[in-house]
């Protein structure tokens, strides 16, 4: 199948993507960007008891109406509650414990006083104003009740249902284990980085790009390859890839050049093709493949057209694979505050800045091989086939990156 759409290519992709139903635990502060896998139920109530909001002193409310500066009520100090103690005895009438912020208050007490509303008195203490039935109280199960289900299966976990997950006295929880992925890049003109840079080469910043946005969507790749121009090393990387992948990404040697080995490789190890080419730019010879169940998307070998692809083919994959809804892609529309010269003969995909309703366009070329122009932006401008220019104060629509 070849010239399909993005949103066919989509399809196709997430046809041939399977779900990740295996489960690991996580200790707490390895669960940000986990996906839960099950309900988790609250096994007490919290706060587990009645509790003071304030530092001060509890008391009962009927002891202290009509209070005041002018005509004060005196209690009897029985004891001191700080938090973390908890005290059996029940106040009577006429009596007062000191009581700290989130210490348990006491049987009999129904409200607490503020300590700035009271003398601070120690053996009997002053109060200077009156206070309601249940004022200045926190109720027991106030944050969460027994059974109540707080985090449910699949949810996607951050610092907030970290604390949540403490709070329940959780320490260790079920989580869907990551996406296993490989990524592959080619080229006899590729050096790595830190390595020195001879004639005709060029350092190989695709495999950066993949493996840092894969790591921004909570994959850390199990292991990375750089391949040659060889059709047949490219075979042998497949084939053991695929052994432990979930997912095989490959950058280069996609379209019809000599030294465009992809579809060589994936024929000797009898890859299904799925579909070659997509309408759109950047990223048009994108090749989507699948061996042994694991689906292997092979981009172009220029950085901007694996930046776009990323986001357009890869991100959903991976938001289906991992269970991940957060990975969906988001739209927004704006005004064009700048000028797009460049025709969209075929769908076409501009990086650009979204701020308050406003599309702003980098500095720079926007060529397919240029990546520099891209630094700052925060969205691709949705260009569809067939309109001319992108003129100053036009609607736009983009995808945020």
């Amino acid at each position: 199948m070849e010239g399909i759409t993005v949103e066919q290519a989509v399809e196709l992709i997430l046809e041939h993507t399977p779900v990740i139903c295996e489960t690991e635990e996580a200790g707490l502060l390895e669960t940000p960007g986990r996906i839960l896998a099950e309900d988790m139920k609250a096994a007490f109530d919290n706060p587990p008891f009645d509790r003071s909001p304030i530092d001060g002193y509890a008391c009962r409310a009927e002891d202290v109406a009509g209070a005041s500066k002018e005509n004060p009520v005196r209690l009897k100090v029985t004891e001191e509650i700080d938090a973390g103690q908890y005290s059996v005895r029940k106040v009577k009438p006429g009596e007062a414990v000191r009581i700290m912020t989130g210490a348990a208050i006491p049987q009999g007490c129904d409200c607490c006083i503020r300590q700035e509303d009271t003398d601070y008195g120690e053996e009997t203490v002053e109060i200077y104003r009156p206070e309601k039935k249940r004022g200045n109280y926190c109720f027991a199960g106030e944050d969460f009740k027994k059974g109540t289900v707080l985090l449910e299966k699949g949810t996607r976990l951050g610092y907030v249902e970290a604390a949540i997950l403490a709070g329940m006295g959780a320490d260790r929880v079920k989580v869907y284990r990551k996406p296993r992925a490989v990524l592959l890049t080619s080229g006899d003109e590729v050096v790595e980085p830190g390595r020195e840079l001879t004639q005709g080469k060029i350092y190989n910043s695709n495999l950066t790009l993949l493996t840092a946005r894969m790591m921004d969507f909570g994959v850390c790749p199990v292991y990375t390859v750089t391949v040659g121009d060889d059709a047949a090393v490219m075979a042998d990387q497949l084939q053991k890839a695929a052994k432990d992948a979930d997912v095989i990404i490959t950058t280069g040697g996609v379209s019809v050049g000599k030294k465009d080995i992809m579809h060589e490789s994936l024929r000797m190890i009898g890859a299904e093709r799925i579909f070659w080419r997509v309408q759109m730019k950047p990223g048009m010879p994108t090749l989507f493949s699948v061996y042994q169940g694991v689906p292997i998307v092979s981009l172009s070998g220029n950085p901007f057209g694996v930046a776009v692809t990323m986001e357009l083919l890869i991100r959903p994959l991976l938001q289906k694979m991992m269970q991940d809804d957060t990975l969906g892609l988001v739209r927004v529309k704006g005004i064009m505050a700048d000028t797009f010269e460049k025709s969209a003969r075929g769908r076409r995909f501009i990086r650009a800045i979204w701020e308050n309703g406003v599309f702003h366009l980098p500095d720079g070329l926007h060529s397919n091989g240029i990546l520099s122009s891209m630094v700052g932006c925060n969205c691709l401008i949705d260009r569809k086939s067939g309109l001319g220019p992108l003129q100053t104060g036009c609607e736009a629509e983009a995808i945020l990156l």
